[in-house]
């Protein structure tokens, strides 16, 4: 026990000196006790951010039109001004406040603007503080906030499965292309983490690739993404994400709605997607033909790897539109 103690005091020892040692090298190296260093305030003159940019795009005579507008924000300014509209109403942090000299915050546009820019180039929040006068970490702040907001407010109307109305005119779209029954088609897509952490690097990692996390969705021929599962490690391959999906809950709990269509005489009741050929045989899935023979089969084959691109191609203008799920994922 007096050997325990002896070793536990010159261990407190043994600190109590480094201590003393790096606090004497601090006050040579920096002429001064070391002591916390304050963050540099940089005046940024958000106010003329916002006037510059009301000026080019939300002014009477904007110095850029609407096809420009829509070409750099990915979106309608009617729509852009709807969403700022109801951010601006409904959630704090996008109403725009006086600090405690008295002098206006940034406004809802600057703040919508800065979250719009980094959904559609994915760079970092930098690139936009010499225009938008605003910091980095404000940037990354204000898109962390954006996409919660959107969720919130805009879920209930454009995260959900399909309503009566929407499942028959999926039904009717389906049955003009051909395939009675048929409501969309699912796919994985992979999306690069560049950060992932070193130790969930062999979960995420296939082959000798690079760390992904898998998205999987459900979308129909207007792109409308009906169905989104994400988050799942990039080893993973779609029969995997499917084990794990919700995509089928509400048919395993009885809530999905009725469906009723006839194919050559026989009367079907569950409406079914389009896949590739790694999707299990089940009734709710209809794959094509791996090797047709005939002209019949080829016909089908050819229609239905045709109307199966469908989700890749959500997949393609998803990315295409917004480059921040194109490039690797930061965090």
């Amino acid at each position: 026990m007096s050997s325990s103690s002896s070793d536990e005091a010159d261990e407190v020892f043994d600190e109590l000196v480094d201590e003393v040692v790096d606090n004497f090298i601090d006050t040579i190296i920096d002429g001064q006790p070391n002591k916390p260093k304050r963050r540099a305030y940089i005046e940024r003159d958000r106010e003329l951010g916002h006037i510059r940019l009301c000026n080019d795009y939300f002014s009477n005579n904007p110095t850029y039109t609407q096809d420009i507008f829509r070409r750099r924000f990915r979106m309608n300014k009617p729509l852009f001004l709807r969403i700022v509209d109801r951010l601006s109403t409904e959630v704090p942090y996008f109403q725009q406040r006086r600090d405690a000299t008295g002098r206006n915050r940034l406004s809802p546009l600057q703040k919508c603007t800065a979250a719009i820019r980094m959904l559609a180039y994915g760079q970092s929040g930098d690139t936009y503080d010499e225009y938008l006068r605003m910091a980095d970490s404000t940037s990354r702040l204000c898109l962390a906030k954006f996409t919660d907001a959107i969720i919130q407010l805009f879920g209930d109307e454009y995260l959900r499965t399909p309503t009566a109305e929407d499942l028959q005119r999926l039904l009717d779209i389906g049955e003009v292309r051909g395939f009675p029954g048929m409501i969309g088609s699912i796919d994985c897509m992979h999306w690069e983490w560049k950060n992932c952490p070193t130790a969930w690097k062999g979960q995420f990692t296939r082959g000798s690739g690079k760390p992904t996390i898998v998205l999987e969705a459900v979308a129909s021929q207007d792109l409308w993404i009906w169905h989104a599962f994400f988050g799942l490690p990039g080893t993973l391959n779609d029969i995997n994400v499917l084990d794990r999906s919700p995509v089928f809950d509400d048919i395993l709990h009885g809530r999905a709605l009725k469906v009723k269509f006839k194919v050559n005489n026989h009367t079907y009741r569950m409406a079914y997607y389009l896949t590739d050929g790694i999707y299990p045989p089940w009734a709710t899935f209809i794959q094509s033909i791996p090797l047709p023979q005939g002209r019949k089969a080829h016909k089908f084959a050819e229609m239905q790897e045709s109307a199966r691109k469908d989700v890749e191609r959500a997949f393609g203008v998803l990315q295409s539109r917004f480059a921040i799920v194109r490039n690797p994922a930061l965090q």
